[in-house]
């Protein structure tokens, strides 16, 4: 694809979600109300949504614009010794989902990052969410594929490009910071 093509991809998936912005606030509310109550964000991707996973992880224990307290966030693609393990004796597809159930806990929140909606430790992750009674937020590229409904609340991101998808949960990670810092600022 052409620099112009794909920008002009990306710009159409951005410009358009402005057909998401109650689903956006809504997530944006589910993180804060996390967070003021106590609980956790358990934030699991794969590939390139595994780096985004981090990066919000990061911007939460550590600081996004401005100091503010350290707020509870794990990524639950970091630890590759303990990605090992649980790939090695329970298999790949549960990955994320044996993470959330012995780190998740009723108040906090799973988060998922993919662009095809089809990984089946994903698919996983939020299975176990829901029979742990634990709220979930997908963020979804391509049409949601199989995660699709699975989620508390999902946003799917406008078209068909996976980049346009990763470059828009990323926007959305930082306006979800934004509300953080001035949350807890």
């Amino acid at each position: 694809m052409s620099f112009d093509a794909s920008l002009a991809e990306t710009l159409r998936t951005f410009q358009a979600l402005t057909t998401l912005r109650t689903e956006i606030d809504r997530a944006g509310d589910m993180i804060l109300a996390t967070l003021r109550r106590g609980g956790k964000l358990l934030i699991a991707g794969n590939g390139g949504s595994a780096a985004e996973a981090a990066h919000f992880a990061t911007e939460l224990v550590g600081r996004y614009a401005k100091n503010r307290r350290s707020l509870p966030a794990v990524a639950l693609s970091s630890d590759g010794s303990l990605l090992s393990c649980i790939g090695n004796d329970f298999g790949y597809d549960q990955v994320f989902a044996r993470q959330v159930a012995g780190l998740g806990q009723p108040g906090d929140l799973v988060v998922v990052l993919t662009s095809s909606g089809n990984s089946a430790n994903i698919l996983a992750a939020l299975q176990e969410a829901r029979q742990r009674g634990i709220e979930s937020l997908a963020l979804l590229g391509r049409g949601g594929g199989k995660a699709k409904g699975l989620a508390t609340c999902e946003l799917i991101m406008p078209g068909s490009s996976g980049a346009a998808a990763q470059e828009a949960h990323l926007f959305l990670i930082h306006h979800f910071c934004e509300r953080i810092d001035a949350q807890f600022g």
